[in-house]
């Protein structure tokens, strides 16, 4: 499967209007005019990357908004929640390839469960405590910053045999941490969240081959979307931890045999593992240079005691204790949209895009076959619907611009929100049944592409069927 998957374009050259230079040459004569003994070098940094920065594209591509009632919440827009969705469709497909069951658990519990776990005495200054209001329910409780307590509480739920581990669960459910105002930035540091999160439940003898299998994810996922490097870190036991050091000392000693396996480089980060287990951090950078936590492997012989978890062994005894692997890939997934945004400056490939093709009539009496294309493109009827659409069908986000605006504003202006392709209706297509599809930001070397109408429909189709 993996070598039927294409790559996310390099990043492409930012000079592709003159109007972005026009904008860049704002800003530098701003920044000078308020700093004119400023170094050059840093007016173009700083010119650079603010240009390079997800929240301007962000703006611009109107994919998210936050708003001062709820500080470190996200708001993503129509068509933020797309890019957020394929984003979900894709990694789900891997979890089933990875043999990983999904499950949904509650946002909030007791106090109670994180006194076991042990995030009331060791995280809670990270928590949203929550109290009800009638004097009857009087217990506090907590959001949840993680999904290990609850799937600890899943996995407890029935009896478990040797014969089913490794039990592997995956949840994407929203996250709540208490960020402080000071640190909250755009999509990269939040206080409610999505995480692509993955817990394993397995023997002492399946360790290795998990975390091996963890990694192979990692970096074929990576591959996907052009990762250019990243970091691996070791991050081992802090000041406050639960546990004992002989259980501490054999989990990162399993962390370092399984990097040591792999094919890449990593780097021993002293006394910053969590607070129940080591864990291998991966790193990667933003535009400017700055690097975020992403996917992450920890270790955990702690929640197992503490949640008295336990499976049937071999020798019929029901006093065997499973080893807890926490997973993510992406890590939260609004981080990784954002270093998606910066990667790419909005210029989406067609699989991932939230608007993939802009149907642009030249006048009034292109406007019919315009919305005729639409329709066969996107895959949606014209007009109100009259059955239901299959779950499985293909559709794709085709939009008719028949504004009365000059022909290349409109171009320009959807080049700017960042459609995918762009296609001009005019005499000739009306005539022929057909349509011609560019490249929105090839430029001019970009390839304009002529087909019926069903054919582009199945260059569509080919194009993201790369990615499935």
């Amino acid at each position: 499967m993996w070598g039927l998957i294409p790559r996310l374009s390099r990043l492409s050259s930012l000079a592709y209007c003159s109007r972005r230079a026009v904008a860049r040459q704002e800003i530098a004569r701003r920044w000078c005019a308020t700093h004119s003994d400023g170094d050059k070098d840093q007016v173009a940094a700083e010119t650079e990357a603010t240009f390079k920065d997800h929240r301007r594209i962000g703006l611009q591509q109107e994919l998210y908004m936050i708003n001062e009632h709820t500080p470190g919440s996200i708001f993503l827009l129509p068509h933020g929640t797309r890019i957020y969705n394929r984003l979900l469709l894709f990694i789900r497909a891997q979890m089933k390839q990875f043999r990983f069951d999904e499950v949904v658990s509650p946002i909030i519990y007791k106090r109670a469960l994180w006194n076991t776990s042990g995030h009331w005495d060791k995280y809670k200054e990270e928590m949203f405590e929550v109290k009800g209001r009638s004097e009857a329910d009087s217990e506090q409780y907590g959001l949840k910053p993680m999904n290990c307590p609850g799937h600890c509480l899943i996995y407890r739920h029935i009896d478990r045999s040797y014969r089913d581990l490794p039990i592997r669960y995956a949840d994407f459910s929203p996250l709540h941490r208490n960020e402080s105002t000071t640190t909250i930035t755009g999509l990269t540091r939040v206080r409610r969240f999505h995480q692509d999160d993955g817990h394993i439940f397995c023997r002492v003898d399946q360790i290795s081959v998990e975390i091996q299998q963890a990694l192979k994810l990692i970096d074929e996922v990576y591959k996907v979307f052009d990762v250019p490097s990243y970091r691996l870190l070791l991050s081992t036991r802090p000041e406050q931890y639960i546990g004992s050091l002989e259980d501490w000392d054999r989990a990162e000693s399993a962390l370092r045999e399984a990097l040591d396996f792999s094919a890449h480089d990593w780097k021993l980060n002293e006394g910053d593992g969590a607070f129940y287990g080591p864990k291998i951090d991966i790193l990667l950078k933003d535009q400017n240079g700055k690097e975020h936590q992403a996917a992450t492997i920890q270790l955990d012989f702690q929640l197992p005691q503490r949640f008295d978890l336990k499976y049937r062994g071999e020798d019929d005894s029901t006093e065997h204790r499973p080893v807890m692997i926490h997973r993510a890939v992406f890590g939260s997934l609004e981080r990784f949209l954002a270093i998606l945004m910066e990667q790419t400056q909005g210029n989406w490939p067609l699989w991932i895009s939230p608007r993939q093709v802009l149907v642009l009539p030249i006048t009034d009496q292109h406007a019919a076959y315009a919305e005729k294309a639409q329709s066969i493109l996107s895959g949606l009827p014209l007009g109100a619907p009259t059955r239901l659409l299959d779950s499985n069908a293909e559709t794709f986000f085709v939009d008719v611009d028949d504004r009365s605006e000059t022909l290349g504003k409109r171009m320009r202006e959807g080049i700017q929100k960042g459609y995918t392709y762009l296609a001009v209706i005019g005499d000739k297509e009306v005539e022929s049944g057909t349509i011609s599809l560019k490249k929105a930001k090839g430029g001019k070397k970009s390839k304009q592409m002529t087909f019926t109408l069903e054919e582009a429909r199945k260059f569509l189709e080919d194009e993201v069927a790369q990615y499935h």
